[in-house]
Order: C-alpha cells, then sequence, then structure tokens
C-alpha cells in the first residue's frame, strides 16, 4: 500500500465550494478498486491548507490503473476547477514507526491486565478437560499451559511481549496445532467453552470489547483448524498478531 498526500492552498471564500466538490468527486474515489481509503482534513491555525491523504493498493494501481479509469475522469471532473491550489502532492511509503496513542486503551488494559486472562484460561481449560468434544485435543496438557494461553492472548490483545520472549512466539504457538486434524465441532466447541468462561469470570462485556474479542477468537480457531490439518503448509515464521478495537472503538459515556 502507498499513500498519497495532496496539499491545497485555497481562498477562504472558496473553502466551502471545495469540500463540497470533494465529497462530490469522493463519490467515484470510493467506487475505485485501487483505493484503500481518503480523508481531507483542514488546518485548525490557518483554514486556507487543506491536506488530502488517499491510501492507493500501490502507485502503480494509482497512476495507470485508477488514471485510466471512468472513476478518475468524474473525480478529476469535479476537482479540476481547484488544481492550481495545488501545493504539493506526492506518494509516500510507510515505515515501521507506527502505532496508538495513550488516549486509546489496549484490549488488554481494557480487560484489566495479565490477571484477568489468567483467571479465564484457567476457568477455560477447566470445561476444556471435562468436555468429550474437544478434550480429547488436550489429553497429557502440560499443567502450565493455560497460563501460556493466558500470555498468548494478552501479547495479542495489546500487552507485553511475554509469549514471544519466554515461548518462542507465533512459530511455537503454530507447532502447538500442527497435525492435530482440529475438526470444525471442536473449533466451535472450543470458541463457545472460552465464552464461557469470559462471563464466569467477568471479562468485559460491553459490545465493543466483546466484538474485538470473538472477532479475534474466531479469526484465530479457523487459522488454528486449518493449519493443523495433514496437509496443511502454514508459513512457519510470523510476529505474533496485535489486535485492536477495529471499527468500534471503547465507548466511554459523556465522551
Amino acid at each position: 500500500m502507498i499513500v498519497e498526500y495532496i496539499r491545497y492552498r485555497v481562498p477562504a471564500e472558496r473553502g466551502e465550494e471545495f469540500e463540497a466538490a470533494y465529497a462530490r468527486a469522493a463519490v467515484p474515489l470510493a467506487r475505485a478498486p485501487q483505493c484503500v481509503e481518503y480523508e481531507l482534513s483542514r488546518c485548525v491555525e490557518d483554514p486556507e491548507w487543506y491536506v488530502l491523504r488517499i491510501a492507493w493498493t500501490s502507485a502503480q494501481d494509482h497512476l495507470a490503473g485508477f488514471r485510466g479509469s471512468e472513476n478518475f475522469r468524474a473525480f478529476f471532473a469535479e476537482i479540476k476547477p481547484y488544481v492550481e491550489q495545488i501545493e504539493e502532492m506526492r506518494h509516500y511509503e510507510r515505515t515501521a514507526v507506527a502505532g496508538l496513542g495513550g488516549s486509546v486503551p489496549t484490549l488488554f488494559e481494557w480487560a484489566g491486565g495479565a490477571e484477568t486472562f489468567e483467571r479465564l484460561t484457567e476457568a477455560f481449560y477447566r470445561r476444556v478437560l471435562e468436555d468429550d468434544v474437544v478434550g480429547p485435543l488436550f489429553a497429557g496438557m502440560d499443567h502450565d499451559h493455560p497460563k501460556y494461553v493466558a500470555m498468548w492472548l494478552g501479547e495479542v490483545f495489546g500487552g507485553p511481549g511475554r509469549y514471544t520472549e519466554q515461548r518462542g512466539g507465533y512459530h511455537h504457538m503454530l507447532g502447538q496445532h500442527l497435525g492435530k486434524a482440529i475438526s470444525e465441532p471442536q473449533r466451535r466447541r472450543w470458541m463457545n467453552l472460552l465464552l464461557d468462561a469470559a462471563d464466569e469470570t467477568g471479562l468485559p462485556d460491553d459490545p465493543e470489547f466483546r466484538a474485538a474479542f470473538v472477532g479475534y477468537i474466531e479469526w484465530g480457531t479457523r487459522l488454528a483448524l486449518a493449519n493443523s490439518q495433514p496437509d496443511a503448509r502454514p508459513v512457519q515464521q510470523a510476529p505474533v498478531p496485535r489486535w485492536g478495537w477495529g471499527v468500534a472503538p471503547p465507548y466511554v459515556a459523556g465522551a
């Protein structure tokens, strides 16, 4: 993905019509398969300055794909009167320097930290070992297995990287599933038991947290199922996934 920034200087008396033109131009832009997302921002200190940010699938897709399309022609027809107001237009590549600020808590923090996930996995694996469907997968389970899974979940949801540092990260977790031939009924039972344990141990039940939590569990269990099959050829090396709030940030009353 590539990010394009276009900086405009638009006289104050034309600002309203400029924004209206871009609102219309956004319709064909949003239809373009080469466009990932877009945003038009106005400067607070000097309202004559605007920055348009467009994320493209690639520079080539933008320059050869979008600009040769009917969507571009419709887009350009709306913004053509403002081309002379462009001060800068460049493509940028993202670097590894990125992250969230402290104004949004991680899912790990929102849940209550490491102790919360340890309570969750202890309650969960008690249920697992008593279950006829998924229990056989965990016959002979290491006594500390619930603690290790709590470390994994904590790291996934934004906590410290203890699983990577102490257990070997993604590659080690992958090894726990290889050759297990997990079935779909087992995957679903695993999920249901974990959600029952979440209720039992008081994991936050607000819609935003649970949507993110269930989203990861659904994704992770489907990946584990696929990687466990006899003919699977999974990626062997990858970072531990980091799961955030997605489309629904934490709800704070009055904010």
